[in-house]
């Protein structure tokens, strides 16, 4: 089937010289439409404009002023889902090195630049950005469906958590006491599972509609999501019970961008900090603490006191539904769909536990390339 109808693609090419910039734009101008920049600033005024519409950056390294090297940085932050190539006449290994591993180079050209070289380069950085693009499409479609099925979920839900805790209100003029003592504690749970249904739906959505699911078409339109903002948002609307909250410290050694589903990373902070809340249930001076770091790695670790994770279950916690809770309801799928989630955006999950000596997870994630301390560009 022919592209015919497919719109075409928008180019930025930037670059100090004014014949070099026409050469460009004549030879590939059939294919693309172009645009052209003749500084570093002025690719960046352009891109405040037209960044919805620019699918790949294209520029020169040796130019006044910035050069492309600060300019791909910029781009790499600012408009990640703009493919970037980068053409430079100089041999330098070391310069190369620096711009590919900080401004995330699809491609480098040498000059003079080969017109068949050219469109090879650009024909598959199309198909990088329509791959991104269908990639993003489908998070915002996953987003919009999880979305939905929270509010679907939120009145049953609510109707629930009141009916349990009226049951518990009636029973006592009912029945006899070792009576009275089962059905309270059954409608006390249901009471508190409802809870924590609520407590996660609402904490998805104000996930959902801070974290930016859409693309903004200007820098700093959106905050960032990081890695102490769902810690915190979680912490503020989890239903703890009695003193649960009092166990819980934070550790900030150097917050980092959550840049890929935040609203699933939120969910399985959510399951994780439910799981050690459980452990934790009788444990003697219980502790909790969330640690956040950004080096060497991105990571958040959930470290509790409790009593350790049983070697027969260790092993097979990650890949088979296995689960010391199955009396209060537990099924063992909850640590398998962590993992699943964290795994599908490059990241993962590392558990380590000992008998009696408490249990930590750790979320890894991808390598992020701005650090919070790092002021942008």
């Amino acid at each position: 089937m022919s592209d015919a109808r497919q719109p075409r693609l928008t180019v930025l090419y930037v670059d100090d010289e004014e014949m070099a910039c026409k050469y460009f734009a004549r030879a590939v101008g059939t294919e693309y439409e172009v645009l052209v920049a003749s500084s570093a600033d002025e690719a960046v005024r352009i891109l405040r404009r037209e960044s919805a519409r620019i699918a790949v950056l294209v520029t020169d390294f040796r130019m006044p002023g910035r050069d492309g090297g600060d300019l791909l940085r910029q781009v790499a932050l600012e408009y990640p889902q703009i493919v970037r190539i980068l053409v430079t006449a100089y041999a330098d290994k070391d310069m190369l090195l620096r711009t590919v591993n900080t401004g995330e180079v699809f491609r480098i050209l040498e000059k003079p630049i080969e017109l068949g070289q050219v469109r090879e380069a650009l024909r598959l950085a199309a198909e990088r950005y329509r791959e991104r693009s269908i990639r993003h499409q489908r998070l915002m479609a996953i987003d919009e469906t999880l979305a939905f099925l929270a509010h679907e979920l939120n009145t049953p839900l609510a109707a629930i958590a009141n009916f349990a805790r009226g049951i518990e209100s009636r029973v006592a003029a009912q029945y006899n006491p070792l009576r009275q003592s089962e059905i309270g504690q059954a409608a006390t749970s249901m009471h508190d599972n409802a809870q924590y249904c609520l407590a996660v739906i609402s904490s998805f959505l104000q996930s959902v509609r801070s974290s930016g699911s859409r693309p903004s078409t200007q820098a700093g339109a959106s905050r960032e999501v990081t890695a102490g903002g769902l810690i915190a948002a979680l912490l503020d609307t989890y239903p703890f019970a009695g003193p649960q909250r009092e166990w819980i410290k934070i550790e900030m050694h150097d917050d980092f961008a959550v840049r890929t589903l935040p609203n699933c990373v939120a969910l399985v902070l959510s399951s994780l900090l439910s799981n050690a809340l459980r452990a934790l249930d009788g444990v003697d001076s219980p502790s909790l603490r969330f640690v956040v770091a950004a080096e060497p790695d991105a990571a958040i670790r959930i470290c509790d006191n409790g009593p350790g994770i049983p070697p027969e279950v260790m092993g097979r916690l990650l890949v088979d539904p296995v689960t010391t809770h199955a009396s209060t309801g537990g099924n063992g799928l909850g640590m398998i769909f962590c993992n699943r989630v964290m795994q599908s955006f490059g990241g993962g999950i590392r558990i380590e536990s000992t008998s009696g000596a408490g249990t930590t997870v750790t979320l890894d994630f991808p390598n992020t390339k701005s650090r919070m301390h790092r002021s942008d560009r």
